[in-house]
């Protein structure tokens, strides 16, 4: 049986201190952010090509 996804939530809790001592850090969750928003890209892209179908 298909699983069909209509709302899909992500939360991420992100520690202010610890990203403002350094760089390295701040760069890190940019990675991230960039990740999961592609991965989200990703996800509505598929479902599109499957509702085209």
């Amino acid at each position: 049986m298909p699983i069909e996804i209509k709302e899909l939530h992500i939360k991420i809790n992100v520690d202010e201190k610890a990203a403002a001592t350094t760089t390295e850090t701040s760069v890190d969750v940019a990675k991230i952010m960039r990740a999961v928003s592609e991965s989200v890209e990703q996800a509505v892209n598929i479902e599109q090509r499957k509702k085209e179908r």
